[in-house]
């Protein structure tokens, strides 16, 4: 008899790799974001596609005692005025969520910034994010995409950190950014970023890579996530654990406890909508947790990638998309 659990792996990676290739097609993203019955699942990992329809998800996030890093939606910006658009937006953002008292923490894309259009414009619009984030004592993460964009990445954290960054982990004028565990550079990354005194959040991949720069195998990056989770909650400066993969979560905490490693020397980071349950569980057992809460019209490519994370989203959605037609 075949292996089922074989071929239910070889389906689901079919599944994802489809639906990571459709995330770049932008003509099925201008049709996604004008039918409404994709609206139900799209609400399940967006919190609005403004910040006034997502600031009451932030509160209540707040209220249920976790942290927040707020995403304006949008990336691959292929022109100067929209990447300084996307700057100005968030330059905005800093100040509303300053005014309305709630977590003063954003995350990025470098794409969005305008790295594909000039470095040296990424450079400038970051910068200007990182200036008002000083002046309210927010902190900024930047976003790692594909493996093309790594380098440049990394060059970009180094030029717009500020020197003399916080050192107590919470808040306040300092530049984080991402290591994907699925590419195999990471642990040198990571090695470098500690040296140099960065805050990591370390997240398994939600990008289509090339077998030779990343692990195809989910035990590989499963093993390799584990490897450099370690690293981090042992030398590293208040990493961000971002993943819902229980079983790595439990090994977390258990080193934390066997090693004396302080609850408020790391954190937990899940996505908006994934594993509620779990997060709510967590903090309740006095473990720091901060959920990524995305906003923003442009919400196509962000959405294909979580349905992607768990092809089983998709049933969900044709699902509802089935029940809406049949109430026509």
């Amino acid at each position: 008899m075949p292996d089922r659990s074989a071929a239910n792996d070889l389906a689901e990676r079919a599944m994802r790799s489809t639906l990571l290739t459709l995330s770049h097609r932008k003509s099925l993203g201008r049709l996604a974001t004008r039918i409404p019955i994709t609206r139900p699942m799209v609400r399940r990992f967006i919190s609005g596609e403004t910040l006034d329809e997502a600031l009451p998800a932030i509160r209540r996030l707040r209220d249920a005692g976790m942290g927040t890093t707020v995403d304006v939606l949008g990336e691959s910006v292929t022109a100067e005025a929209d990447a300084r658009a996307a700057a100005d937006r968030y330059v905005a953002l800093l100040d509303a969520l300053a005014e309305d008292g709630v977590d003063r923490n954003v995350s990025l894309k470098p794409s969005q910034m305008g790295l594909a259009v000039d470095p040296g414009l990424a450079r400038e619009n970051v910068g200007r994010i990182v200036a008002k984030a000083i002046e309210v004592g927010a902190f900024v993460r930047i976003d790692m995409e594909e493996h093309t964009t790594t380098d440049a990445t990394l060059a970009l954290w180094q030029a717009v950190r500020p020197v003399g960054a916080h050192e107590d982990g919470t808040s306040g004028a300092d530049v984080g950014l991402v290591i994907q565990a699925a590419l195999r550079r990471s642990d040198r990354d990571v090695d470098a970023i500690i040296e140099a005194g960065g805050r990591v959040r370390l997240c398994k991949g939600a990008y289509k890579e090339p077998h030779a720069v990343a692990y195809a195998e989910k035990a590989e990056v499963d093993e390799a996530y584990e490897r450099l989770m370690l690293r981090l909650m042992r030398a590293g400066r208040y990493p961000a654990i971002a993943t819902h993969d229980v079983r790595l979560i439990k090994r977390a905490i258990a080193v934390a406890k066997a090693e004396g490693i302080a609850r408020d020397a790391f954190e937990f980071q899940m996505l908006y909508g994934i594993r509620r349950d779990l997060q709510e569980q967590l903090v309740a057992a006095g473990w720091r947790v901060r959920v990524y809460v995305p906003f923003g019209a442009q919400w196509y490519p962000y959405f294909m990638r979580r349905l992607a994370e768990r092809p089983a989203n998709v049933t969900f959605l044709l699902r509802n998309m089935w029940r809406d037609r049949g109430a026509r």
